[in-house]
């Protein structure tokens, strides 16, 4: 999986960090130390950890990912990284 998003809310800069969904890569996931959730009134499932998003860009790098955007869409702080 080549391509990851991660977000958190702006007034969450410090966490939580969603690090992907319900089809994300389990042993990545692991490795991040996320958390599988469902938010009441969702029908989907989502990766989390408690860190800030500068903690999981640091591990992630550590893997070969490198960030090829970053936006703000409304309240929410979004990055898309890339690894060869």
């Amino acid at each position: 999986m080549p391509y990851l998003l991660i977000s958190t809310q702006i007034r969450l800069e410090a966490g939580p960090t969603m690090v992907g969904d319900e089809d994300s890569d389990p042993n990545l996931m692991e490795f991040l130390g996320a958390r599988k959730r469902s938010m009441p009134g969702n029908n989907f499932c989502e990766y989390y950890v408690n860190e800030a998003p500068r903690v999981v860009l640091d591990k992630l790098e550590k893997l070969g990912y490198h960030v090829v955007s970053m936006t703000g869409v409304g309240q929410t702080l979004v990055w898309c990284l890339h690894r060869e």
